[in-house]
């Protein structure tokens, strides 16, 4: 064999061996608001998804023979409806075929449009119903609805802490309008009376207004339907108005973000629902607790758990099916389950969990501290 033949061959070999172990680079979208007021709970989702794909890419998946190295493709929506579309029309643009996110249930309603075009498979935390309801085959609920936070919230309130009046206030998003009104509902139900109803925005930074007429109907506990930038302040108002009532919210305000911006020093009489069981209470939340605080040197808040198991979720789905085809992956995720450490994943026919665990939690000091599940 002359030396050029020789080359050719030896070239021809090497490229064989190149392509035998050629990497399945997987992008995987993400999108949340990692800035503006909400950018406590946006990097937390982040890092939980993080976290998630550096013990995947450690474990080492396989598709069709070639080991994957999954990729976080990180945008922010800044919790703005507009600026959502603009996200999710981006990422369907780039040919991105896997979403963690939307955060926000105001962000998530009209974006989820655009992913269900462009057959994006999409994991939202997003809480209000209306968002599963659409019906977009590719979209599934990887936390509570506000169905479950809500009502789970007012028979706390009921049965737990022996409320019998409150007064309500919502933040006019969807998601704070959604849970605010199973709240009150199922409050109804269980013969609670519903003294005061008010609204804000979740802009807004004084509440000395609304909270003087919330006063003035002296209730026996006040719930808010909002997020944790107007929670903390909201409370902070409350406190120095003399509203000694406790505060009550869904998994908007679960978050040690609403200690630091309400400035109390001691017992801040509030609680909150969030979406999955104690953490403390399994193996694999105290695992995941214990990893996450290692790499992040920090606690996790209120979604960085979900996002990780969404991770998951989906790993497990790709890796089950050896396709990235966005119909194998729905269908395989809608008809299997997927215990994690928020707890089972396992869908009904609207795509939300058909049994998720609620967690009342209250507050030590800045620490989130689980309380009951529900």
């Amino acid at each position: 064999m002359n030396k050029l033949a020789l080359g050719l061959a030896l070239a021809a070999l090497g490229c064989t061996a190149v392509g035998a172990h050629a990497q399945e680079r997987i992008r995987i979208g993400f999108m949340s608001p990692v800035t503006g007021p909400q950018a406590a709970n946006g990097g937390d989702n982040r890092d939980g998804a993080r976290l998630a794909i550096k013990e995947l890419n450690a474990r080492g998946v396989k598709l069709a023979g070639k080991p994957v190295v999954f990729e976080l493709d990180i945008n922010d929506d800044v919790a703005d409806p507009k600026q959502g579309v603009q996200v999710a029309q981006t990422l369907a643009d780039k040919k991105v075929k896997f979403l963690l996110g939307p955060y926000n249930s105001g962000v998530a309603m009209p974006a989820s449009r655009v992913l269900a075009e462009a057959n994006v498979v999409t994991l939202t935390v997003a809480s209000n119903p209306k968002i599963t309801e659409q019906g977009h085959a590719n979209l599934f609920r990887i936390g509570a609805s506000d169905n479950q936070l809500g009502t789970k919230m007012a028979t706390y309130a009921a049965q737990d802490l022996k409320v019998k009046t409150v007064a309500v206030i919502d933040d006019r998003t969807a998601y704070g309008q959604g849970v605010a009104r199973e709240f009150s509902e199922q409050a109804k139900r269980l013969g609670l009376k519903i003294v005061a109803s008010e609204f804000t925005t979740d802009k807004a930074t004084d509440f000395s207004s609304i909270l003087t007429n919330i006063r003035g109907a002296k209730p026996d506990a006040v719930f808010y339907g909002g997020y944790s930038p107007q929670g903390g302040p909201l409370l902070k108002q409350m406190r120095a108005l003399g509203i000694a009532a406790p505060l009550l919210g869904g998994d908007g305000i679960c978050s040690s973000e609403t200690a630091t911006l309400s400035q109390i020093a001691g017992d801040l009489n509030t609680f909150c629902t969030q979406g999955g069981s104690m953490l403390d209470k399994s193996d694999k939340g105290q695992k995941f607790a214990e990893r996450y605080r290692a790499e992040y040197k920090r606690d996790p808040l209120t979604y960085a758990a979900a996002f990780y198991d969404g991770m998951h979720l989906l790993a497990n789905a790709i890796e089950s099916t050896q396709s990235t085809d966005a119909k194998k992956i729905i269908d395989f995720i809608a008809a299997g389950k997927y215990a994690g450490v928020t707890g089972e994943f396992a869908y009904d026919a609207k795509h939300d969990l058909k049994s998720s665990a609620v967690t009342v939690y209250t507050f030590k000091g800045k620490d989130v501290v689980p309380l009951k599940s529900l």
